[in-house]
């Protein structure tokens, strides 16, 4: 059995998908995948599920989701091992899962080792980690439960986890010399993402690389203005000293001569 959060939730046995219910069920099911192997109080759900104050038969709701979760855990594999199960755990219930059969986690487990290679100075081999991580991303988190009104913190923190790794697999792009072709991938990240600043530096640096200084200059003003206009702030030192660098056509920002490339 494999669970899948990474877009619309999605719970597949010998590759074949389940049916999981109506929202209310699959909204509980993609919280505990969330915090898979964890306690999550019966507190904790109802919050989740209810904005504002929950109704009377709240308890009575999240109980009979609970039972609806626990038939769908029983659609065993051919080998007929369990491969999860959901715990009745004081104060709440634990989803208990091999991690392996999380998406989110295989896609942690990637990023984690990628960054390791970076740092190692394999940025070759850290860039197709992180890519095969994040082609594990079908769509936003739990994009059917967004869709549904669900507004979750922990989903914001997720797609933050997705930003820094893309961010991180650029930079590793960027230093194995491939500015040319990450160029039209950060031209959307960027017109998605206005005002994160490490991807527009990342973009400003990858037009610079193909000469295209005015255009990389262009979107440093670009994001001075979305700052300035959406957050009163200026653009940060890293963001400020890239510009000026530009301007002066300082040789460390090209490509270092033994950056790895590919064909």
């Amino acid at each position: 059995m494999r669970f899948s959060v990474l877009g619309s939730i999605e719970v597949t046995s010998d590759a074949e998908p389940l049916e999981l219910g109506g929202v209310k069920q699959r909204a509980i099911l993609g919280y505990l995948v969330l915090h898979a192997n964890k306690v999550v109080p019966t507190s904790h759900l109802l919050q989740a599920m209810w904005d504002g104050p929950p109704p009377p038969t709240a308890r009575k709701m999240i109980q009979n989701a609970v039972s609806g979760i626990r038939r769908v855990l029983s659609e065993q594999s051919r080998t007929g091992r369990p491969t999860a199960a959901l715990h009745t755990h004081a104060p709440g219930y634990q989803l208990h899962v091999d991690t392996e059969t999380v998406d989110l986690h295989r896609f942690r487990a990637l990023a984690k080792v990628g960054r390791a290679a970076i740092a190692d100075g394999e940025p070759e081999r850290g860039a197709e980690l992180l890519r095969a991580g994040l082609s594990l991303w079908r769509g936003r988190a739990l994009a059917d439960l967004v869709e549904a009104g669900y507004r979750w913190s922990e989903l914001t923190a997720v797609e933050d986890e997705r930003l820094s790794a893309l961010e991180d697999r650029l930079d590793a792009e960027l230093a194995c010399g491939r500015h040319r072709e990450i160029t039209p991938e950060l031209e959307v990240l960027t017109a998605t993402e206005p005002m994160r600043e490490r991807l527009c530096r990342q973009f400003m640096l990858a037009l610079y690389r193909s000469g295209r200084q005015a255009d990389a200059l262009r979107i440093y003003r670009r994001t001075r203005e979305a700052l300035v206009d959406s957050l009163g702030l200026e653009p940060g030192r890293d963001l400020q000293e890239l510009q000026q660098q530009i301007l002066d056509h300082d040789a460390t920002i090209q490509v270092a001569t033994t950056a790895s490339r590919a064909g």
